[in-house]
């Protein structure tokens, strides 16, 4: 029997960073290949005058072709074929490498692999850009705008004894859809709570509940809009039937001692105190907003002098991460990408092109982030990383293998550390 021989063949594309790494597989382990394949196969092959599992060899080949068993024993090998173009070519891929099966027959099979590796990458500068971040400013406006609504979200609801729905009521109601005389799917509900002015409902069904009385008993002509996300209903006419089972009204909170232990703030007792802790919320949502904004900065003008050729692929599978994401997101609120494509008229290749200038510039960033480490020589111990992971783990209250599981291993939480550094130095050195 021949020996396993195996034919490793490196090419370089019109691009440096774009190789094709060719592997092929023949002689004894493609001849096994094909042996294993035919085993699976024999388990269902049918032939008149043979049980199932019985069929031999050269009968099977005869009724179906020897080539019915070579992609199979291709997909077996295609594994082995890619861990021998990695170690061979000593490539690092920077993105999932295509595979091309470029022939087959039954004396081997012969893979190529495109292998993209990390594009060379050229900041020009990186230092004295004059990069400041915005002044945190506070005004009583916002204070008293916040508060305004932190008395609003604490506001109780009495019942009306009598009277009718009137604005910022909240109407407890019973109400059923119908079009051309027939319910329609999620047109129902009991008890239902409706804030008159919230908009909840489609255009003029709050209106007409306005000046209802509690038992009152009432159908609402209306007309969904021509964009509304369920097709069957978009711009058809429907009529509610709703009924008032209840009114209640709101109550303005005072800033009093009953108000301040519903609140439940530590250490807020008056409206001083409690100003304060505004002023001390606002203050660190906006420092981290302008953080934010401070980074996106100096990103962007660093990548105004860097010059890099960036392969489509890269750019392609951070669209897929980000797809990802934003799937996991919806997932989160109970939506799934169908819903929210039918809610919003879009679907999946118009997201993906929403998300590409976003995908874009975090590759580009990363790059650029990658190369001024490299410049910088920044560098990120084992010991460090370690301590690092041990108090993240701590921090979210989960078992330090568990969360290094998730985080993608001691390397990720190296390379997160060496990124924030990065980061850190830019901001010193574009002060």
């Amino acid at each position: 029997m021949a020996k396993a021989k195996e034919t490793v063949e490196t090419k370089k594309e019109t691009k440096k960073n774009v190789h094709e790494v060719v592997i092929k597989i023949e002689g004894e382990e493609w001849s096994k290949a094909l042996d294993t394949a035919f085993a699976k196969r024999q388990k269902t092959a049918k032939v008149d005058g043979f049980r199932a599992g019985k069929v031999p060899r050269d009968i099977y080949e005869k009724n179906f072709g020897k080539e019915s068993l070579y992609f199979d024993a291709a997909d077996a090998l295609l594994q082995v074929a890619y861990v021998k173009a990695m170690e061979e070519s000593k490539l690092i891929p920077a993105v999932q490498p295509a595979v091309d099966l470029r022939s087959i027959d039954e004396n081997g099979v012969e893979f190529a692999f495109k292998i993209i590796t990390k594009p060379e990458v050229k900041v020009k500068k990186y230092k004295g850009l004059n990069i400041k971040p915005e002044e945190v400013e506070i005004t009583d406006e916002e204070i008293n705008h916040e508060l305004g609504h932190l008395l609003e979200r604490y506001t109780e609801l009495t019942s009306k004894e009598e009277g009718k729905v009137e604005d910022g009521d909240v109407a407890v109601i019973d109400f059923e859809g119908f079009k051309d005389g027939v319910a329609f799917e999620g047109g129902k509900g009991e008890n239902y709570s409706l804030e008159i002015g919230s908009n909840t409902f489609i255009p003029g069904f709050e209106e007409q509940v306005k000046g209802m009385a509690i038992g009152e008993e009432k159908d609402l002509d209306l007309t969904f809009p021509e964009d509304y996300g369920a097709a069957d209903l978009a711009g058809a006419k429907v009529v509610f039937k709703v009924k008032v089972n209840e009114i209640k009204q709101k109550v303005a909170r005072e800033l009093d001692e009953e108000f301040f232990e519903d609140l439940g703030m530590e250490g807020v007792d008056s409206e001083e105190s409690l100003k304060n802790a505004i002023k001390d919320s606002i203050r660190a949502q906006k420092e981290m907003d302008v953080e934010n904004k401070y980074v996106d900065k100096i990103l962007e003008e660093v990548s105004k002098h860097v010059e890099v050729d960036i392969p489509e692929e890269m750019v392609e599978e951070e669209v897929e991460r980000l797809m990802g994401r934003f799937a996991e997101q919806m997932k989160m609120q109970g939506i799934s990408l169908d819903l929210y494509y039918q809610f919003t008229g879009s679907n999946e290749e118009a997201l993906k092109a929403q998300m590409e200038k976003e995908a874009y510039n975090n590759v580009l960033y990363r790059l650029m982030l990658e190369e001024i480490m490299t410049l910088e020589k920044i560098e990120v111990t084992e010991e460090e990383a370690d301590k690092e992971a041990t108090e993240l783990a701590e921090k979210y209250q989960m078992d330090k293998n568990e969360f290094l599981a998730q985080f993608g291993g001691v390397e990720m939480i190296q390379y997160d550390l060496e990124v924030r550094k990065t980061m850190e130095l830019l901001k010193e050195l574009n002060k």
